[in-house]
C-alpha cells in the first residue's frame, strides 16, 4: 500500500496549489457559497439519516482525514503514525473526563493539546527526514506510543481501556448520540474552518511551495523545517480534537486508538476521498464509515477486503480521489464553456 500512496502523493503534489482547492477557489462567489450551504445541510441532516453513533464517528474522522491531509496534501510529509496523537488525545481526554469530571469540551482541549505537545519532538525528528523515511520514523514513533499505553496499565488499563468516559456538559443529559452529535457538530465544524484558514493563509502558501520544491524554499529565506514542524504540530492538534471527540462518543477509550492500521485507515481515507483536497477527506471519511458499518450490520466479516478493494480501483481510477476528480472534472467543463 505504501508504494499506491507514494504515487498518488507524487501526483498530487505536481498540481499548485491541489486542483480541487483551484476549482474552487475560481468559482463565482455564488458557487462557493452554495457549496458552503449544502456542507452545513448535510452535517446537520447527517444523524436524521443515519444511525446517531455512525453519524459522531463520521464526524470524528473526518477531522482526523483533514489532519493527516494537512500533512500529506500541503505539506508532502505522509505520516503513518498520527494514531499516536489521535489515540494520545482519546486517552488524556477519557482521563480528564473521568477524574477531573470537567465538561466534554475542556477535556477534549485538553486531549488535543496534549497531542500538540507530543507533535513537537516526533516532529522535531521526523521532519529532518522524507519520503518513506519520514513514515517510517513517525511509525516508530507510533508503535512506541503504543507500548507505553499498553505497558502503563495503572493509567491505561492496559488491554482493558478506560471505561465509561462521562459526556458531562454542564448538566445537559448527552447519553442519546443524537444529541451529542449536535453538541460535538461546533467542534468539528471549527476544526474544520481553523484547517481551511492554516492552508488558506500565507503561511499554508509557504508550506505547497515547500512541498513542491524544498531546495528553492530554502533559497528563498523560508526555515523549511521550522514550517513543517509547525505544520506537524497543527495537525497533531486537529488529529487531536478527532480523537477526543472518538472518546467522548465511545465512552470507551481501548489501544486500538494507537494501532498502526488507524494510522493506515487515515491515510486510506485522505487518497479515497483526494489528497490536497481539504474536504476529500471529509467525503472520505463518510464513504468509509458508512460502509464499515453496513457490512458489519450484514454480517460480512472480511470488511477490509471490500474497504481495500474499492481503495485499489479509485487509485487506479480516479488517481485525484471522488472530491479531486470531480473538482477537476468541473474545471474543465467550465474551461471550455469559455
Amino acid at each position: 500500500m505504501t508504494g499506491t500512496v507514494d504515487t498518488a502523493a507524487a501526483d498530487a503534489s505536481r498540481s499548485t496549489p491541489p486542483s480541487g482547492l483551484i476549482a474552487v477557489a475560481r468559482a463565482p462567489g455564488w458557487v462557493r457559497y452554495a457549496l458552503l450551504a449544502v456542507g452545513l445541510a448535510v452535517a446537520a441532516w447527517l444523524p436524521n439519516g443515519l444511525y446517531p453513533a455512525v453519524a459522531v464517528d463520521i464526524l470524528c474522522w473526518a477531522l482526523f482525514a483533514v489532519a493527516v491531509d494537512l500533512l500529506l496534501g500541503f505539506t508532502g510529509l505522509m505520516s503513518f503514525g498520527h494514531a499516536a496523537f489521535w489515540g494520545t488525545s482519546a486517552y488524556v481526554t477519557g482521563l480528564v473526563a473521568i477524574h477531573a469530571g470537567l465538561p466534554f469540551p475542556l477535556a477534549v482541549l485538553a486531549g488535543a493539546l496534549a497531542a500538540a505537545v507530543l507533535a513537537v519532538p516526533i516532529g522535531y525528528l521526523a521532519v529532518k527526514r522524507t519520503g518513506i523515511y519520514f513514515a517510517m520514523v513517525t511509525l516508530a514513533f507510533a508503535q512506541m506510543v503504543y507500548y507505553v499505553a499498553n505497558e502503563w496499565r495503572s493509567v491505561t488499563q492496559g488491554e482493558n481501556g478506560l471505561q465509561g468516559v462521562p459526556r458531562s456538559f454542564f448538566g445537559l443529559d448527552l447519553t442519546d448520540d443524537y444529541f451529542f452529535y449536535y453538541a460535538i457538530l461546533p467542534i468539528v465544524l471549527l476544526g474544520l474552518a481553523a484547517a481551511w484558514r492554516i492552508v488558506h493563509s500565507p503561511f499554508g502558501r509557504v508550506l505547497v511551495g515547500i512541498r513542491d520544491n524544498p531546495a528553492r524554499a530554502r533559497a528563498l529565506g523560508y526555515p523549511v523545517h521550522r514550517y513543517k514542524l509547525t505544520a506537524f504540530v497543527l495537525s497533531g492538534f486537529i488529529a487531536g480534537l478527532g480523537g477526543g471527540l472518538f472518546a467522548v462518543g465511545h465512552r470507551f477509550v481501548s489501544l486500538d486508538v494507537l494501532h498502526w492500521t488507524t494510522s493506515g485507515k487515515a491515510v486510506i481515507v485522505v487518497v479515497l476521498g483526494g489528497i490536497g483536497t481539504l474536504w476529500g477527506g471529509v467525503l472520505g471519511a463518510g464513504i468509509v464509515v458508512r460502509l464499515e458499518d453496513w457490512l458489519s450490520f450484514s454480517g460480512f466479516e472480511a470488511i477490509g477486503l471490500v474497504t481495500g478493494g474499492i481503495f485499489v480501483l479509485v487509485v487506479v481510477l480516479f488517481r485525484r480521489g471522488i472530491w479531486g476528480s470531480v473538482a477537476a472534472l468541473a474545471h474543465r467543463l467550465a474551461a471550455r464553456r469559455r
